[in-house]
Order: structure tokens, then sequence, then C-alpha cells
């Protein structure tokens, strides 16, 4: 059985629960430990039955509490070797035994889980999304990217559930009050994936077979919850797919957790 959740989502913190025939496992930590914790409680899980924690790259809104989340319950820590270099920064001492170095663009094993971290493109020093191979269920994460090339397209196809970021509506952030020099960072290949982006990509690797996605890591300035869910949702539908009727689509909330879906 899997189970899955996304906790928090956003430029605040963000984090995803994920279980798989009882083995449990954070990916990103973005909060403080204590806010983790809460977070975990709130679907109904023991921060102290984590299995292990992953890394998609080093911002503080995805490792905040992961150096203390290891140090206190003893979960050891998966990032690549940039991640990790970029982490070290503001982790705090964490155990030797509990860091773990993969590769990207190569599989690992994890206890009963099967992992595949491909690279993407932001301005960190080694950024991945994940895939997970789970029986014969696949899920996608895939946030904090300014571009999706063919090679990301071709792995993420087949997945039963997509966190996928949908991070600005264009036009607001244009016109918004960020420096100039913050939207060109966004806009950028290295940068955040738009809620339009979102859509169009999503709209070439969805078959509409009952696929969960969810809309994550929006902006709390340039975007909104209603506009990312609707930008999406439109275009889905300019491409046959209807997002109420052939699949299950979301937008993650901010502070607390979605729906634990059970697959």
């Amino acid at each position: 059985m899997i189970k899955f959740a996304s906790l928090s989502s956003g430029s605040s913190g963000n984090s995803v629960f994920i279980e798989y025939d009882g083995i449990k496992i954070l990916v990103d930590a973005g909060f403080s430990g204590k806010i983790e914790k809460n977070l975990l409680e709130k679907i109904g899980v023991d921060i102290n039955d984590i299995d292990a924690l992953f890394l998609t790259h080093e911002h503080t809104d995805h490792v905040k509490g992961a150096g203390i989340i290891s140090r206190r319950y003893n979960i050891p820590i998966f990032a690549n070797k940039g991640t990790r270099l970029g982490f070290s920064e503001v982790s705090g001492k964490i155990k030797d035994e509990n860091i773990n170095i993969f590769k990207s663009n190569n599989f690992l094993r994890f206890k009963n889980m099967d992992i595949y971290p491909f690279s993407i493109y932001h301005d960190s020093r080694e950024p991945v999304g994940f895939d997970f191979y789970l029986g014969n269920k696949k899920i996608t994460l895939l946030t904090d990217t300014g571009n999706v090339d063919d090679d990301i397209v071709n792995e993420i196809k087949g997945s039963s559930i997509y966190y996928f970021e949908s991070n600005h509506d264009l036009n607001a952030l244009k016109s918004g009050p960020y420096t100039y020099n913050a939207k060109k960072r966004i806009m950028s290949d290295i940068g955040h994936l738009s809620n339009n982006q979102a859509g169009e990509i999503l709209a070439d690797v969805l078959k509409g077979d009952g696929e969960y996605v969810f809309l994550a890591h929006l902006s709390s300035i340039n975007n909104s919850s209603e506009l990312s869910y609707l930008t999406v949702s439109d275009i889905l539908k300019s491409y046959g797919i209807d997002s109420e009727k052939q699949i299950s689509l979301s937008v993650c909330p901010r502070y607390t957790p979605g729906d634990v879906i059970t697959l």
C-alpha cells in the first residue's frame, strides 16, 4: 500500500510524506523540526517512525528542519554531493552514518523503494526531482525548476501521482512588487515554472486515466490557489483532459497537510 501527502508547500517551507508497505520517508523538511513533527502528527504519523529524509536541493525552504530532525530522531539523510555541500553550511553536525550520498540520474534502492533522482534546472548546486517506483506505481516530485526539457518529460511520464510546481502567474509576477532582478531570476531557466508552463507540461505527460496532480510551490505574492488551478485546468481542457472527470487536480496548502492519498 502507498500513502502520499503534501505536508507543506510554498516559499515558506516544503515537505512531502510517502509511505510504501510500512516504509515511511520525507522528501525535504523546510520548516523547523518542531513544525515538521506537528505536520506529521496531523496526518497520524509519528516522526520517530520516519525511516529516511531525501533532499531535492539545499535552499532553506527545503532543508531548514533536516539537520535537527536527523540529530534528534537519528534519521538518515540522502542527498547528492552538491546538495550535501550546500546543506552542510546550515545543517549543523550530523552523524557520519546518517549521511548518504547518491548520484543524480542513477537509480538507488532504499529498503523496498526504487528511487530515481533526475537533474533539473534551478539556481542551486545540484538540484533534482524524484521518481519513486513503488510496486506497480510511480510517483513524481518536480518543483524548483525553471525548465523542463525532453529528457525530464520522458522521465516523468507514466506516474500515478504528480507533485508539480506551479509557482507563479506570469502577468502577476511582471506587474508585482518584486525587484527586476528577482523577476528575472524567477522567469529564467533556473528559476520556477509558471502556471502556464505547468499546464503545458502536464498536458504532455498525463494520460487522463485517474492520475492525481498536486500543484505545488505556489508563490504567496505572484499567484493564488484559484488562479493556479483555473489556469492549469483550462490548459488541460484545451488538450482534451477533464480535470474533474479524468484526473484529480488540486492545489497543495501552504502551511498544512493536504489530503492523504492511498494507492
